[in-house]
């Protein structure tokens, strides 16, 4: 019988504080993330028990889910509202705040990264299903709700049920014009869009290791659109290189402390997964969703599923309403379908290296005509990069927004909202009905098929755009 274990399993059980026997697994949280959209309640709650925030030093606040991005200054009431209660808590509770207009300000899964917050090994939870992001780095990160934002508050733990483990290997030569998101659309079309419930994931192979901190973010990221509590990243020389003088990466002794036990999270040889997952990467191609969740979708070059087509009648039941909300017929090229917005930002593609992807296509082309173009970088930090590459003056000669830091328009909580049927190619994660505004129909695409999408007006992978010379 195997006594290795993975990274997941090395993790957790470095983190299950002694309780008795039959309980649910107790696991202390070394880094609480917390923002206006989820946090309310849970200080409410803490008001109401008469309890204190046990570590206000082990707890980052971060304004971003409501806050304009055209402006420092909001307007809409309820996003005042959220803001300022956030900084009533944050101040009566001592807790640090990057506020709009802070130059750490941001969203929340680009901003912790970025101040070196996050390290291979620590568990890390926020109000956020997103949160995912962070196991890039060897983190356990996942969010919880709002009960949980208050015990987490209170305790600095959480009980858990221990969870089932999955290992997904992407193995093959990666085409140049795949990107991470792309590769987890596949993933996500594979095994549906809760193909990993109740299991944490660890993506391993050499496509992994070849892939960016940035790429693996996004990766990571999207774990929780395939069902799964968290997804997870083995650190390696590549993540120590990304930490190492970051303002919250250990100093001096600490950092080779804190590297020899990096060095050791990496899963056991003989390590046991419950379950395993293997795509092939060497024929892909960018994905694009054509439905209403991120399982729903096809190379970009390929058409609209017929609903018939679906063996299972709960997935042709989900196909037939998706097409009627997104006003699709079967058998339409996705690469035929027209856009009328593109929006590049969010904490799945929001990083300087998306917007590098983004400007590479845009360079020297102009924006369709009728297409508006939002670009949002994911921090104040990303932003300040770009404009010293001077990428912004690439995005504003194509006719593109360029924007401060914020969710923006990955989500319909802030000005940032489609109105109307309005479609829209997004970078961002999540293509529910009424996600970018009440009848806003979405398409998830990676940051190069934003780009080209936007100079042609139709969705467009890039090397496409290239081979005819459009602009």
């Amino acid at each position: 019988m195997s006594t290795g274990r993975s990274l997941i399993e090395k993790v957790w059980q470095s983190h299950v504080v002694p309780g008795a026997d039959g309980e649910l697994d107790l696991l202390y949280i070394d880094l609480h993330l917390i923002h206006e959209a989820s946090s309310p309640q849970a200080f409410d709650g803490l008001r109401l028990a008469g309890r204190r925030v046990r570590r206000p030093d082990l707890t980052l606040a971060v304004e971003d889910h409501n806050v304009p991005t055209h402006s420092v200054v909001i307007t809409d009431l309820m996003s005042k509202q959220q803001v300022e209660t956030l900084r009533r808590n944050c101040d009566q509770y001592a807790i640090e705040l990057f506020r709009l207009g802070d130059s750490r300000q941001g969203i929340v899964h680009v901003v912790a990264p970025e101040q070196g917050l996050i390290h291979p090994g620590m568990t890390v939870i926020c109000g956020d299903s997103h949160t995912s992001t962070h196991g890039a780095f060897g983190a356990l990160a996942f969010g919880v709700g709002t009960s949980d934002v208050e015990h987490v508050l209170a305790t600095q733990t959480l009980p858990l049920s221990p969870p089932r483990t999955m290992a997904v290997e992407f193995v093959g030569d990666l085409p140049a014009d795949v990107t991470s998101k792309d590769l987890m659309l596949t993933l996500i079309a594979h095994i549906g869009a809760n193909g990993a419930h109740g299991h944490i994931i660890e993506y391993r192979g050499q496509v992994i290791e070849r892939i960016s901190m940035e790429g693996r973010m996004t990766i990571c990221n999207m774990s929780t659109e395939a069902g799964a509590r968290a997804g997870m990243i083995a650190p390696d020389e590549l993540t120590y290189r990304y930490l190492q003088g970051r303002p919250g990466a250990p100093k001096g002794a600490a950092w080779d402390e804190a590297l020899a036990y990096w060095k050791t999270l990496g899963s056991d040889a003989d390590s046991i997964f419950d379950r395993t997952v293997t795509i092939d990467v060497t024929t892909l191609t960018p994905f694009v969703t054509w439905g209403t969740n991120p399982g729903q979708a096809v190379p970009i070059d390929e058409r609209v599923p017929d609903p018939a087509s679906f063996s299972d009648v709960r997935e042709r039941a989900a196909a037939e309403r998706s097409l009627n909300y997104m006003n699709l017929v079967p058998g339409t090229r996705m690469d035929s379908v027209d856009i009328d917005t593109v929006f590049v930002g969010s904490c799945t593609n929001g990083r300087i290296e998306d917007l590098r992807a983004a400007a590479a296509v845009l360079r020297n082309r102009k924006v369709a005509d009728g297409v508006r173009m939002l670009v949002v970088p994911g921090s104040m930090e990303v932003r300040q990069q770009a404009e010293a590459e001077r990428l912004h003056e690439v995005f504003l000669d194509a006719g593109a927004e360029w924007r401060l830091s914020g969710c923006s328009m990955c989500l319909g909580m802030n000005p940032d909202r489609l109105t109307g049927t309005k479609r829209c190619a997004s970078t961002s994660n999540r293509n529910y009905e009424g996600r970018q505004g009440p009848q806003a129909r979405t398409h998830l695409v990676s940051p190069a098929v934003a780009a080209a999408t936007a100079v042609t007006g139709r969705l467009t992978r890039s090397s496409q755009l290239s081979a005819t010379g459009a602009s």
